[in-house]
């Protein structure tokens, strides 16, 4: 793609040095190539970047002043004159991030491959790809563009948008829907059911209580590699647009997830539970059951919720276990600091 289009595309001020060049990807400054793209958000990210072969560099309005100056002012020889042609963006990491999406090669369909097994009743969209060995189930539907991997079973009406990407060995339990341009990496298990048991008083025995409501994903979702997220229990499990949930995290059924929150790898969410748009859960978070975190709060990695808790605050960070306000549990910290320092000095007294 030229520089220029790749300018109007990320609605980015072009600075070109000279001719308008050919960019085939995106990489760091270390392995620039001619035809690469690289970023800069701060001065020694500058540097790098001015100095490798790329040909062209994203900039902040911020660092292209820094250039202009740097050119005014002969003297200062930190960041030198240079030949780079330049895009000029208030975001520069995520105009690089968009960018990579924007030269990435599509991947060709290849079709059904002949040992995957399709059932009659199945619907496939147009350029629908079918790995080795995978099996789709009865009026399961499969939307334009949408890769199937290696070994996956879409279930019996499951159901999967447009241009997502499924890679080998993931699993959709019956009744699973799945929205456009989503990504389940290897491993993942949906709509499963969730851990709900009713205990007779009686005998001892548990009883599984009933487990027959949806998962659904909406658009732009991500999940990471062997996460498990349960269907509801006569409801449903929801993820909102957006979500980006990291590898090894657990959902349990009747979660709700709202759009574009981010869930770090380990963390487990019991059931019933919520958290709400634009939230960031840590690594290694524990979330009890019918707890319900808030819009934009921040969840510090290893933080622990009890159950039928509520965590608000927007912008907040929250950490510890139980989690409570950061300032809070520091101060707590360097209070049981005092305290076992005075300890201490008493037993050498």
């Amino acid at each position: 793609m030229k520089l220029s289009k790749l300018a109007q595309a990320l609605s980015a001020e072009l600075r070109l040095s000279g001719p308008d060049p050919e960019i085939t990807g995106v990489s760091s400054s270390t392995a620039a190539t001619p035809t690469t793209l690289v970023f800069a958000e701060d001065a020694a990210a500058l540097s790098d970047a001015l100095a490798s072969p790329a040909a062209a560099v994203i900039v902040s309005p911020k660092m292209s002043d820094l250039m202009s100056d740097n050119v005014r002012q002969a003297s200062d020889t930190r960041h030198p004159p240079s030949d780079k042609s330049l895009l000029i963006v208030p975001q520069p990491r995520l105009a690089f991030a968009q960018a990579a999406r924007l030269l990435k090669p599509a991947e060709p369909a290849t079709g059904i491959h002949p040992t995957a097994v399709v059932d009659p009743t199945a619907t496939l969209g147009e350029r629908v790809s079918v790995g080795p060995h995978a099996v789709i189930e009865a009026g399961a539907q499969i939307g334009s563009g949408t890769s199937i991997g290696a070994g996956t079973i879409i279930g019996t009406k499951a159901k999967i948008g447009a241009h997502c990407s499924i890679y080998p060995r993931v699993v959709l339990y019956p009744g699973t829907e799945i929205g456009n341009n989503c990504v389940l990496h290897a491993g993942v298990v949906l709509g499963s059911d969730g851990f709900g048991y009713v205990r007779d008083a009686k005998t001892g025995e548990y009883l599984q209580f009933p487990q027959q409501g949806r998962l659904i994903l909406e658009d732009n979702v991500e999940i990471g590699a062997n996460t498990t997220i349960d269907r509801g229990a006569l409801e449903e499990t929801r993820i909102e647009r957006g979500v980006k949930i990291d590898n090894l995290v657990h959902l349990g059924h009747n979660v709700r997830v709202g759009h574009d929150v981010v869930i770090a790898a380990q963390t487990g969410v019991s059931g019933s539970s919520s958290i709400g748009a634009n939230a960031i859960v840590g690594g290694q978070v524990g979330i009890g059951d019918h707890a319900h975190i808030g819009e934009q709060v921040i969840l510090g990695s290893g933080s622990g919720v009890l159950t039928s808790k509520k965590v608000k605050g927007p912008g907040i960070v929250f950490w510890g276990r139980p989690a409570r306000p950061l300032r809070q549990y520091l101060k707590e910290l360097a209070a049981l600091a005092r305290l076992a320092r005075s300890s201490k000095d008493e037993e050498e007294h």
